[in-house]
Order: structure tokens, then sequence, then C-alpha cells
């Protein structure tokens, strides 16, 4: 069953409204898709909020406008948020059919621990979000990736993923999703230099060096 969610019309799109709206309480919003016209709306946030925590990232929602006796079955395409005060700044709802495939972007989470981390490797997450086709209505709301099995220099890819029953992965094959690093050998410290020992000279090459001196100087003289 899909989650409600009430909207009120939004004739004003002026900013000073907006802001007026979001001191208020309410998000400013907008629905329409393929067959829908774009229409400004506005949705309270607090009701949002618990919306969107129970249907998931890309789950289906009736949509209702204030005045009007149908059901808009949407999708939260987009939505902006003010990070630093924590608020939302505006919300696009895309109304589906239900009876067409759809592109959607999914989230990509890891489970297990990497034996390559016990040798010292490091697990980097490089793809967070992977896209399937699927009809709206089995669109996951997530993908679990298990990396049990990675040791130090190991990767898995988007080709190496199971395709789903109910959708199919659209997103390049060789791209990667998760590696387990090879870990950076760490610097020697410089040691202090040896100090180079002087050339030790045989007394006997000295004393032969000096009567040869002094030969030369009494030829001299």
């Amino acid at each position: 069953m899909a989650t409600q969610l009430t909207a009120a019309r939004r004739p004003e799109t002026k900013q000073s409204v907006t802001k007026k709206l979001r001191r208020e309480g309410t998000i400013p919003a907008v629905i329409y898709g393929k067959k829908t016209e774009s229409q400004p709306i506005s949705v309270d946030n607090v009701t949002f909020l618990k919306t969107i925590r129970e249907a998931g990232k890309n789950g289906i929602i009736d949509l209702t406008i204030e005045g009007e006796n149908k059901k808009h079955q949407v999708i939260v395409h987009d939505m902006q948020v003010d990070s630093i005060k924590d608020y939302f700044i505006h919300v696009d709802f895309f109304e589906v059919d239900m009876t067409s495939e759809m592109e959607a972007d999914v989230a990509v989470h890891l489970e297990g621990e990497a034996p390559g981390e016990k040798d010292g490797g490091v697990v980097s997450h490089m793809m967070f979000n992977i896209t399937v086709s699927a009809l709206p209505a089995e669109i996951p709301d997530s993908i679990s990736v298990d990396i049990s099995t990675l040791n130090v220099g190991d990767s898995i890819q988007v080709a190496d993923l199971p395709e789903g029953l109910n959708y199919t992965i659209t997103s390049e094959p060789e791209e990667t999703i998760v590696t387990v690093l090879v870990p950076e050998e760490e610097p020697e410290e410089p040691g202090e230099e040896e100090a180079e020992e002087p050339e030790l000279v045989d007394a006997d090459e000295e004393s032969e060096e000096g009567s040869e001196e002094g030969s030369n100087d009494n030829n001299n003289s």
C-alpha cells in the first residue's frame, strides 16, 4: 500500500512567499510528469519527513492535492536541503506511470567485513548509487553489496552484481563499486649519518715518506 500525503495549492511562486511558507513550517514543492503539467504546491514539513521515512527514497506516494478528487502516484525526484540549518528548501514530485519502466538511482550499502582490512588494507567505497530500470513499484530502496570475501587488491564492479528479479541494472558494467586498497608503506625515518672514519696511514709508510723528504732536502742543499 502506498504512503499517503496531502499537498496544498501554491498559486504564488515569489521568493518572498516561499520564504514565508518555510517560516510557517511548510515546504514549497512542485508536481510534474510526462503527462502531468507542472504545478506548484506545498507540503507540511513534519508530515513530509514522516512520509519519506515510511516510503523510502524510491517509494511510491499517493499525493492528494487539496480541492482535487484524484490521487497522484508520485516519487520524490529531488529534494533541496539546507545542510547548515537542516531543513527542506524545496521538493520535486514526479508523477509516474505505474505500467511503464523508469530509471532511478538506488543507494549502495556495503555489508560484511573485508578480510583485507585485517592485512592493513583500506576499504574504499567508490560508488554510492547504482542506476536501475524497473516498474515504479519494483524499484528497490537500496542494493546490498557483500564485501566479506575481499582481500587486499580485490574489488567489486557493477558487472559482478547479480541482477534483481524485478529490475535491470543500467550503470556501466566496468564501474568499480568498492575496492580494498593496498596499504601504504610507511616512510623510513632518516637515521643519523655515520661520520666517515679518517683513513689510517700505516706507521711504516709514514717513516718511509719522512725519509724520502729528508733525502730530497739534503740533495737540494
